[in-house]
């Protein structure tokens, strides 16, 4: 039943509002509770402590434009394919994690400095403002800007120096940080690509026996792959080398070999060419016997090993290159020098 319907007679009267059970009060539940006293840091009444802050302060900073320049150091002197053991990482590259460290460290340290600055030496007194219309009257602006200007007074940021330009110094070399990454958009690998770890008198090691080749192991039809002597799984730059030096060896009879160069290149049909497809640089690795055709799994690149491994089909835009090979005195198939051509996928300084 609403009030509406009580009888008149049987609501309270204003007296009994005011003075009897159902008394209401008039004060108002939201009152402002106001601002609690404040309380002074040490700092604000010692000086030894707000000089300890500030040095604290600019320690950070100084140890920030430390970092900065560890990285920049770390980027140019650390090869890019060394390994270093992290316990409980493991093995990781020793250049992202210099990189990541120092870099780390200079954010890290710019961001503690500033908070520590604002906890201990910065004003800290509660303010209060009343609210008020978006658009900013003449009076508030002029208000703003001299709050701005205490502000930067209580800060100390004109009378602290050392903090100011360890500040300073640690913003302007941070975004260094970033510069040196351009380093890469340079010339830079040189003529890298365009050499192998083969080389006159390398010989030809079995890859799945780790064994030097002879020509007997080779028969026709068959389809092997061969690394450069002297390399290992263990080398710490073993997936870079075999990138460019993995190698397939396939014995032709002689008179079924059509081009000229690839007979004289030769050693009785056994012919070597780069494993690495020159489409987009995946390992070859079928091999049809009949018409000695190679394909590649990723993009069905084929090439015929019989006709100087020309592009037959596919997205491939080369044949792939050739090793010239022989057999030493000892009567084990060698390399008669580097590829005379860079492997893999063309690249911008394919002549």
């Amino acid at each position: 039943m609403s009030s509406q319907e009580i009888p008149e007679e049987n609501l309270p009267s204003k007296q009994e509002t005011e003075h009897g059970s159902v008394a209401v009060t008039e004060e108002n539940p939201f009152a402002d509770p106001g601002l609690p006293p404040h309380e002074h840091r040490v700092q604000d009444i010692d000086e030894r402590a707000a000089r300890r802050s500030e040095r604290a302060v600019a320690f950070m900073f100084t140890l920030s434009m430390i970092a900065t320049v560890g990285f920049i150091a770390s980027y140019v002197a650390i090869p890019a394919d060394k390994s270093v053991f992290i316990w409980p990482i493991g093995h990781i590259s020793g250049l992202n994690f210099a990189l990541g460290t120092t870099l780390g460290v200079a954010l890290f340290c710019i961001g503690a400095g500033a908070v520590h600055w604002a906890r201990t030496l910065m004003s800290d007194v509660e303010m209060t403002d009343e609210r008020h219309e978006i658009a900013a009257e003449p009076e508030v602006r002029a208000k703003v800007m001299a709050d701005f200007k205490q502000g930067a007074e209580e800060s100390g940021f004109g009378r602290r120096k050392l903090i100011r330009n360890t500040m300073f110094g640690a913003l302007a070399l941070v975004p260094l940080s970033g510069v040196v990454l351009l380093r890469d958009l340079g010339p830079l690998p040189e003529d890298k690509l365009r050499h192998t770890k083969w080389a006159k008198g390398k010989m030809l090691v079995n890859m799945n026996t780790h064994e030097p080749l002879r020509p007997a192991d080779v028969q026709v039809g068959s389809l092997t792959f061969a690394m450069p002597e002297g390399m290992s799984e263990h080398d710490h730059d073993f997936q870079t080398q075999i990138a460019k030096a993995a190698l397939m060896i396939v014995r032709i009879q002689p008179e079924n070999i059509k081009d000229k160069r690839e007979l004289e290149w030769s050693h009785e049909g056994i012919v070597a060419y780069s494993k690495i497809c020159t489409h987009v640089g995946c390992p070859i690795s079928l091999y049809e016997q009949q018409t000695h055709h190679v394909l590649c799994p990723c993009h069905q690149s084929t090439f015929d090993l019989s006709d100087g491994a020309r592009v037959i089909f596919g997205p491939a835009g080369h044949a792939l290159p050739q090793l010239r090979i022989g057999v030493n005195e000892k009567g084990y198939l060698e390399a008669h020098g580097d590829f005379e051509e860079p492997v893999g996928p063309a690249f911008w300084e394919r002549g």
